[in-house]
């Protein structure tokens, strides 16, 4: 937890830039992704329906937020689109830390993301692809972050702001149900649904989301989406499940997953509340837990939105009792190792195979936690500081001094010392 030397720094922005430079170079419209919503604003510019396109899955509302790309130089949209994308995943990072009470300028915070960004696949592909999905995950700590202050209505504006983006975190309603919050969980679905209302309003196909994109989608009868996706519903028929028999293990899974992150709340937050000792381990696991469960059965699924759980549940390692604390956390992350290959997984349309491997694998770590968790712990007290002078450690200003079983002699439960 100590700060990061600057020679730390310099590699971090090292590694970002050239992730960045590379994509600029070797992409138009800042990704594969993003192109597919700048081109279904150009196409709405031009008088036409953005749901011409099967694969723009995003509501109306996205229209309208892509409209400026639609009118900006493809070489500026290169270079700014990476960078945005960036920009919120390390900005998602932060808010993860923050959430758990980690300094920003600490050798966790830094070495992190470095992880993250070098050790982590899905990282690079997201900013490959330029996909919304960095939006969500950006919004989804800084919503954790805004719950875990008591602040649930600014909570529900950022998710709901997400959601209009790309519905992706729309699963997170459930938390603002399990926890009561009514206001929040009203303006999380009231901001989308009026930006959505509003945008289908200027199209010249209003319900278009509803007529194509929404069959399409229950549909999955896209041969080549397919081929990419995560979830059970899309892997387990590849290996010659029926589709009945994959859709009902996967809705299966899903709700006992939803079960799951119910009693994580009720056993680890309403107790202490959210903005307890327990409370950011609380609200980071059963979010996590939400999400996993809906990327179980979604259509589509893919690996970059891992990117949304991971660096939540991650940021909460200093943190006693977290799940990232465990071996089948680092387990379930190891088919994402960039440069891997994978025996009979060569091709990337295979891919899909690992995925669901750390898909599955998180949603098992994650759910265990949760069923069986009790009271999250608070961090360990400081480690005394030797004394320069050779005698008995000292102990850091403000710290009660350890017991000789290892615990803090005097401190009430769940209060921090200096330095936590």
């Amino acid at each position: 937890m100590r700060r990061a030397t600057w020679h730390l720094w310099v590699v971090l922005g090292a590694v970002l830039g050239a992730l960045v430079m590379r994509t600029a170079r070797v992409t138009s419209d800042g990704g594969m992704d993003n192109a597919i919503v700048v081109r279904a604003a150009r196409v709405w510019l031009a008088g036409g329906s953005p749901y011409d396109d099967p694969h723009f899955l995003y509501l109306p509302s996205a229209v309208l937020a892509a409209a400026p790309q639609a009118v900006i130089e493809r070489s500026v949209l290169a270079v700014a689109v990476p960078v945005v994308v960036t920009g919120c995943l390390v900005g998602g990072w932060g808010c993860a830390l923050r959430l758990h009470g980690v300094g920003l300028r600490s050798r966790f915070a830094v070495l992190g993301l470095i992880g993250l960004a070098v050790g982590f696949a899905p990282f690079a592909h997201l900013v490959l692809l330029g996909n919304w999905t960095a939006t969500a995950a950006l919004a989804l700590p800084l919503g954790l972050l805004l719950a875990g202050r008591g602040r649930w209505v600014a909570a529900g504006v950022v998710i709901g702001a997400a959601v209009a983006l790309k519905p992706l975190l729309a699963p997170v309603g459930l938390l603002f149900v399990f926890a009561g919050r009514w206001r929040g969980l009203v303006v999380m679905v009231g901001v989308p649904v009026v930006a959505s209302v509003g945008a289908a309003l200027l199209l010249p196909d209003p319900v278009g989301f509803f007529t194509r994109t929404l069959p399409f989608l229950l549909r999955g009868d896209d041969g080549f989406v397919r081929l990419y996706e995560a979830s059970l519903v899309a892997v387990l028929p590849r290996v010659g499940v029926p589709g009945a028999v994959a859709g009902g293990i996967a809705m299966a899974a899903a709700g006992l997953g939803v079960g799951c992150a119910y009693r994580r709340w009720r056993r680890g937050c309403e107790g202490s509340g959210p903005s307890g000792p327990s409370g950011s381990l609380c609200l980071a696991e059963t979010a996590a837990m939400l999400m996993l469960s809906a990327f179980l059965v979604s259509r589509p699924s893919y690996d970059h939105y891992l990117l949304v759980v991971v660096p939540v549940l991650l940021a909460g390692l200093p943190c006693e009792g977290a799940v990232a604390r465990g071996v089948w956390f680092w387990l379930a992350l190891v088919p994402q190792l960039p440069g891997v290959t994978w025996p009979y997984l060569e091709m990337v349309q295979r891919r899909a195979f690992r995925d669901a491997v750390t898909l599955c694998g998180l949603a098992v770590t994650v759910g265990v936690r949760c069923f069986g968790s009790g009271r999250a712990s608070s961090p360990p007290p400081p480690l005394p500081v030797p004394s320069s002078r050779g005698a008995a450690p000292s102990t850091p200003t403000g710290a009660q001094p350890l017991d000789p079983a290892g615990g803090s002699a005097s401190r009430p439960p769940g209060v921090r010392g200096a330095g936590e």
